[in-house]
């Protein structure tokens, strides 16, 4: 059993084949309960009552004891002896007959006699009954007065649920009622061959070619619906074999049912995002191998030039000063930025007024702007508190102004404004400079992303921008930019959320 197990499992180890093998069991399922349900409903079909009626008034009128009861009309119910020797011949009836034999008031159908003692005497049996007109087939034969005798048919549910058929004729009547004799016999069930003979010997060969061309569609469907789940899933399959090897490019179709194309839409996302990362990562090391290697090549160039006594020793010892003091900063940045993205970053959360820390980083850089022949305006009134690193935040507004600064030609100017907004403090950075061009805007945040340097300061490392987003974000926070295009000036953009927001410093 288990060889044949594994070897089903083997044989329907693929997702199509096993779509394809669920269809067709699910097909074969639903055929055969549609078989056992046609045989059961054939099984059960009630026969035609009316070949039953013929049968039952042939025996009604075969039956003697229907000249007695005639005869005796007027005397059957008045006295118990009369009505006791009338049940006596009832019986007798029934047994000669082999039929159910009852008496009963039409008018009420009450119950005055059953050979079968499933009704008591004086119980209704609320059945159907109707004036029946015996066939002349049947009533050939028979003598005249048997012609004119009133006939009744129906039906009725006797009390162990089953439904009897009879045929009735009318024994006594009176003023107010009429009693019938009737012979009643359980309603027959049709047998199969019954049902095929009824609707023709065809049925059973028309019903297997109904259900061979039924096989068949639903054995295409069943391909074609596999086909169309299992394929897309085999290229998502395939793309993310290409992903693995290095193919970052990679992008699937999107078709299918709906969770295939899902799953189609998650991949793409996902390797546009890989391919993103993976240029952010290629960019971070040419531009940390650049960064790194240019201030080394100058301390190493005029550490020479010292040696081989070509040069001014103060001049070059203060060159190799200023870009040791580089690649010092950029170390505590790239440092810096890892903590932040690490979230080990320490900070020390205090109620900080954005307006006062604004403004006095503001008269700090005042000097810097003046000496570029840039004008630094600020508009900074008291602001609600927020919850944070004084130090890091002015870190975000030193770097963001100092950009400003750097960036905004002789004669520009620069505008820094606080505003109690969104259930928070915004603090904006407005400048007239060289601007932003709109393809560079996604990328403004990257680390080691500089706007092109033929418009801008050359000694930036690129990491400035990138720190400024981890730490507002570390605030719960947010940063943005804005800009119009190159030469139009850029605004950028802080938001932090105040104490009444609950804020916390995220951890990531």
């Amino acid at each position: 059993m288990g060889c044949w197990l594994s070897l089903g499992f083997m044989m329907f180890s693929r997702l199509r084949q096993r779509l394809f093998g669920s269809y067709l069991l699910l097909l074969a399922v639903t055929l055969g309960v549609i078989a056992v349900a046609f045989v059961l409903i054939l099984n059960t079909r009630q026969a035609p009552p009316e070949p039953t009626y013929q049968r039952l008034a042939q025996v009604a009128l075969n039956v003697d004891m229907v000249t007695v009861i005639s005869s005796a009309r007027p005397n059957i119910i008045a006295g118990l002896t009369r009505f006791q020797s009338l049940t006596r011949a009832l019986e007798r009836i029934a047994e000669e007959t082999g039929t159910r034999v009852m008496l009963v008031n039409v008018n009420d159908q009450a119950i005055y006699y059953d050979s079968a003692e499933a009704f008591e005497v004086g119980q209704v049996i609320n059945g159907r009954i109707e004036t029946y007109a015996i066939p002349a087939q049947i009533r050939r034969g028979f003598s005249a007065e048997l012609g004119t005798i009133e006939a009744v048919r129906g039906a009725f549910v006797n009390p162990d649920g089953n439904e009897w058929l009879f045929v009735g004729i009318e024994a006594v009547q009176t003023d107010t009622q009429v009693n019938a004799l009737l012979f009643a016999e359980p309603r027959p069930q049709q047998t199969i061959q019954e049902v095929l003979e009824q609707f023709g010997t065809n049925l059973l060969p028309l019903l297997s070619q109904a259900a061979f061309v039924s096989l068949i569609v639903a054995v295409l469907l069943a391909g074609v619906i596999s086909r169309g789940v299992a394929e897309p899933l085999q290229t998502v399959a395939k793309a993310v074999e290409n992903v693995a090897e290095g193919n970052f490019s990679e992008r699937v179709p999107v078709r299918g049912p709906q969770e295939v194309r899902a799953v189609a839409e998650a991949f793409n996302k996902m390797s546009e995002r890989v391919q993103a990362e993976q240029q952010v990562q290629q960019d971070f090391l040419a531009n940390v191998s650049h960064d790194l290697k240019t201030p080394l090549t100058s301390i190493q160039g005029f550490s020479q030039a010292i040696m081989d006594g070509v040069v001014n020793p103060e001049e070059a010892a203060r060159i190799i000063y200023d870009e040791a003091a580089r690649l010092n900063r950029m170390v505590i940045e790239l440092t810096d930025l890892a903590r932040l993205e690490a979230g080990r970053l320490s900070m020390r959360v205090t109620a900080i007024d954005m307006g006062q820390l604004t403004a006095a980083v503001v008269q700090k850089l005042g000097i810097v702007a003046r000496e570029k022949g840039v004008s630094l305006t600020v508009d900074a009134s008291p602001m609600p508190p927020v919850a944070g690193d004084g130090d890091r935040l002015a870190q975000v507004l030193t770097n963001l102004i100092s950009n400003a600064i750097n960036y905004t030609p002789t004669g520009g100017s620069i505008e820094v404004r606080t505003y109690a907004r969104g259930g928070g403090v915004e603090v904006s950075v407005q400048d007239t400079g060289v601007g932003i061009a709109p393809a560079e805007l996604p990328r403004i945040f990257e680390r080691f992303y500089q706007v092109d340097k033929a418009r801008g300061p050359k000694r930036g490392t690129g990491l400035g921008l990138a720190i400024v987003q981890e730490i507002v974000q570390a605030h719960g926070g947010r940063v943005s930019v804005a800009s119009e295009g190159e030469g139009k000036g850029s605004t950028f953009t802080v938001w932090l959320p105040s104490p009444q927001m609950s804020t916390v410093i995220r951890r990531r």
